[in-house]
């Protein structure tokens, strides 16, 4: 039982951050209106289009980082001094 009660906390707290597409837009669309523009305009859709093409930059910039380090690590690099 007290396996089970911490299987379905953690499955609450790691289903508790996600965010749906739909959610995701609205905030998008929170932001662009914060920053001034009105719904229907091409300027809102530029600013909507820019915030999704900056997300996909991050995710595909994580892919290319180096997580090896100064002292090595796991991957390419690994042991390798630099200094």
């Amino acid at each position: 039982m007290k396996i089970a009660a911490i299987a379905a906390l953690a499955l609450s707290l790691l289903a508790g951050g996600c965010i749906t597409i739909e959610e995701r837009r609205a905030l998008d669309a929170e932001q662009c209106r914060g920053y001034g523009f009105r719904t229907g305009t091409d300027a809102f859709a530029q600013c909507l289009q820019e915030i999704d093409l900056d997300r996909a930059d991050r995710r595909r910039s994580y892919g290319y980082q180096d997580f090896s380090g100064p002292y090595g690590g796991y991957g390419f690099g690994y042991g390798y001094r630099r200094w």
